[in-house]
């Protein structure tokens, strides 16, 4: 029994050989929302009890992050970033020592969005070849487990390009076998137990496997965008114009390459979706504190939308704006107004910061268009108006800096 087992790893606790198999195991065949009482209580013993004197080291950090996640209907902390257990993989972020690294980030997102996707496919292989019996409900024929794999091949093309790594040029299946084959052969011990504990579904849909590695993965792209866009402005500041266009350039061309995750997640059933979102009341991208940031690097929000549920359900990101983050708004218009930009520097930059503001409008219609499919007329979770929230903040203004015909500073006029 799981409780007994836990037990006895009390009495000698060491967070590397806490029986993560056994109690992922459970939360997989009943789904978070339906864990029973007593291995909850286990659970939260481990955490007060063995947890509260263990040696600072990694796998203590990743089993407390991990029993924070998997108790998070207990303590009345559920939420979207628990939801996606977003704390427990590594997402690079803005307050990170080594963020000025473009290189190194942009490596460490590529080696995180390729291991997220073989998994994901790779469970979508093992349950079509009737490999694992888990998350049962619902599995989708073998058409859609096809699509699946194309799609996740070209959200994985330009990282495994960057890595250097080859997948031959054969069909959608063959081809996930061997993206699945050739980043489990990259992946350590530990890289594999965090991608296990990442994955807490609330009920036994199949789907929802797909769907908590999606949004995984958009979150993924959305703290790459803040530490681009952070470098631009970062840049700016230095008086690098090139490399500050370089930087949101870098933005742009990583969320184009994020768009066919839309496609990947127009593949989940509707059904399928309607039925274990039942269970995930209180947690909503509303929640997202990646795209937050990205928003308030852009521009400081206006007092309206600072005020709304979007930024009161993420307080960390709101007091940044309140303490008066830099945007690149404010910093294109300082230096254009200061004349610190010559005018080939001033249109690469304002081109940059254009077309990467129309990606971005591009990628709220389209999240705006899948939600309507999806959710249709019912409200969303997280207590938001669901479809009729996106509809209304999907035209909010990227950058008000520059415009397609000219550069509108204000404190230039």
């Amino acid at each position: 029994m799981i409780v007994e087992e836990l037990n006895s790893w009390l009495e000698s606790p060491d967070p590397a050989t806490f029986p993560v198999d056994a109690v992922v195991g459970e939360y997989h065949r009943v789904g978070k929302h339906f864990v029973g009482d007593e291995l909850l209580e286990a659970l939260a013993r481990v955490r007060a009890s063995a947890l509260a004197h263990a040696p600072t080291c990694p796998d203590a950090h990743v089993l407390r992050r991990f029993l924070d996640t998997a108790l998070d209907k207990r303590d009345g902390r559920y939420e979207y970033t628990t939801y996606i257990a977003l704390s427990l993989l590594p997402i690079p972020g803005v307050d990170d020592p080594w963020r000025a690294d473009a290189r190194g980030a942009l490596r460490r997102r590529d080696q995180l969005v390729l291991a997220l996707l073989a998994d994901v496919v790779g469970f979508e292989l093992d349950s079509a070849d009737g490999h694992t019996e888990l998350f049962p409900e619902m599995p989708p024929d073998a058409g859609t487990v096809i699509k699946r794999c194309r799609h996740a091949l070209r959200v994985a093309a330009p990282a495994l390009e960057r890595e250097g790594l080859m997948i031959a040029d054969l069909e959608p299946v063959p081809a996930a076998r061997e993206l699945c084959a050739t980043i489990a052969a990259r992946l350590t011990e530990r890289e594999r137990r965090v991608l296990k504990l990442s994955m807490l579904p609330v009920y036994v849909s199949h789907d929802e496997y797909l769907f908590i590695r999606v949004l995984q993965l958009f979150e993924t792209t959305f703290a790459s965008l803040a530490l681009a866009l952070l470098n631009a402005v970062d840049a700016l500041g230095e008086g690098d114009a090139a490399t500050a266009a370089e930087s949101v350039a870098l933005a742009g061309a990583t969320l184009r390459e994020s768009a066919p995750l839309f496609s990947l997640l127009g593949t989940m059933q509707v059904e399928s979706f309607r039925t274990f979102r039942a269970f995930t009341d209180g947690a909503s991208a509303i929640q997202s504190r990646n795209y937050k940031t990205v928003e308030s690097i852009c521009r400081r929000p206006d007092p309206d939308r600072l005020s709304s549920a979007a930024y009161t359900s993420t307080p960390e990101v709101r007091e940044r704006v309140l303490a008066g983050n830099a945007t690149l708004d404010d910093a294109f218009m300082s230096a254009y107004a200061a004349d610190r930009l010559t005018t080939d520097e001033r249109e690469a930059l304002g081109e940059a910061m254009r077309e990467f503001a129309a990606t971005l409008q591009r990628w709220r219609h389209t999240h705006y268009r899948l939600a309507v499919r999806m959710l249709g007329e019912r409200t969303g979770t997280g207590y938001t108006e669901g479809a009729g929230y996106l509809a209304s903040v999907r035209s909010i203004d990227v950058l008000r800096s520059v415009s397609r015909s000219d550069v509108v500073v204000s404190h230039a006029v």
